[in-house]
């Protein structure tokens, strides 16, 4: 119907029609994994080309680095290393791109690049929340063996606030010259009794075992993880998409008018912003249903019951890790009081190594992409880090 050749395709309820499949095309894609695409990076005028190599590789999940070629090159470099926890809660670590990029500016980036898990053998064994631990120590580790004494920091967005809240209070214990010197979490669901939210409320409601009966699939045969149990990533995504239903039609009406005006430059940013967020990757089902217990349903991490292999995680033993507690105003995914609950239940730390900070108007995807991040999230990030390097 848009064909050039086709002498209608201007007209009336030609365009209009063409316009419509085009945005209903669009709604029901299948996305593969997006690429992360940061080949250059403006620091203070300067632009710098951008070096992306995977450098841990895990069945599960990659460790990958993002450095700065001509400035991150030497042994000597002193730009501290920031570990970047990206959500394994059905997207990709691609989400993170506008994070990534930001912090680069200051920091040498690494992230943790999650793996869908259809894609991985079942002989590759199980991932829950004990691996992700075991990953998150594995990973700092590695960077602090770059430049040993420089103890690297970490920044986790959402979901993994408790995991790398549990691994930063078990390398206090332990005595790791790893443990981070900051950790830094955005959004997290730490306590989510504060403020509870829709998701809080559908994770309550239910027993684990209708979760375990009513959201759990099998990897068909056509995948490489053939057999493995998995919570599925488009099941995720249409409860986030649910939560603002009415939001998300309205992006796409506005996109129809936006190619029917043949303003495409409108248009193409909500196509790009719906390609990442539509490309949705499986998770393990016993990562999965072991999150909804032991965040949601039991709340082990601020009842002081959380346990790695066995072991009670203590978070009074954090004493030498910065906490830095980020929410966003108009959080409707983890509510105000949930990620700062953290703050609180670090007992054993001084009150001068902690800070909170709200982000005005931000809801959840504000605080660690767009103007609100670049401008007043990020900097507040960079100052705490600076602050206790």
């Amino acid at each position: 119907m848009a064909n050039p050749a086709n002498p209608f395709a201007k007209m009336g309820m030609m365009s209009m029609t063409a316009n419509a499949l085009d945005v209903f095309a669009h709604a029901t894609a299948d996305y593969g994994k997006p690429a992360f695409g940061i080949t250059e990076v403006d620091v203070d005028g300067t632009v710098w080309p951008v070096i992306e190599a995977t450098v841990v590789n895990r069945p599960f999940g990659d460790l990958k680095r993002f450095r700065l070629d001509g400035v991150d090159n030497a042994e000597e470099s002193t730009r501290p290393k920031m570990l970047i926890v990206a959500p394994m809660s059905g997207h990709y670590a691609t989400l993170l791109r506008g994070t990534v990029e930001r912090m680069l500016q200051k920091f040498e980036v690494y992230i943790t690049d999650w793996a869908d898990a259809k894609t991985v053998p079942l002989h590759e064994g199980h991932f829950d929340l004990d691996t992700y631990i075991d990953y998150l120590t594995e990973f700092l580790e590695y960077i602090e063996a770059v430049k040993p004494g420089q103890r690297p920091h970490m920044l986790a967005v959402c979901q993994p606030s408790v995991p790398a809240f549990a691994t930063t209070a078990l390398m206090n214990q332990h005595k790791s010259p790893a443990a981070p010197a900051t950790l830094t979490m955005m959004g997290g669901p730490i306590d989510t009794r504060e403020s509870p939210t829709s998701v809080n409320d559908h994770a309550m409601k239910r027993p684990i075992e209708w979760f375990r009966n009513s959201v759990i699939a099998t990897v068909p045969m056509k995948y490489r993880g053939a057999g493995r149990k998995v919570y599925p990533g488009f099941m995720q995504l249409s409860a986030f998409m649910s939560m603002n239903l009415q939001s998300h039609m309205m992006s796409h009406y506005e996109m129809f008018k936006h190619l029917t005006a043949g303003d495409d430059d409108s248009a193409n940013a909500t196509k790009d912003f719906y390609d990442e967020y539509r490309a949705v990757c499986d998770m393990t089902a016993e990562f999965y249903l072991q999150t909804v217990e032991e965040v949601f349903q039991k709340h082990s991490i601020p009842n002081g019951t959380f346990e790695h292999k066995g072991e009670v995680v203590d978070l009074t033993q954090i004493t030498d890790t910065a906490l830095l507690a980020i929410e966003g105003e108009r959080d409707d995914i983890s509510g105000i009081g949930q990620t700062k609950a953290a703050l609180k239940l670090a007992t054993g730390l001084s009150e001068k190594k902690k800070r909170y900070y709200m982000a005005e108007g931000a809801g959840h995807y504000g605080i660690f992409n767009g103007s609100r991040w670049r401008t007043k999230v990020a900097p507040v990030v960079e100052e705490f880090v600076a602050a206790h390097s």
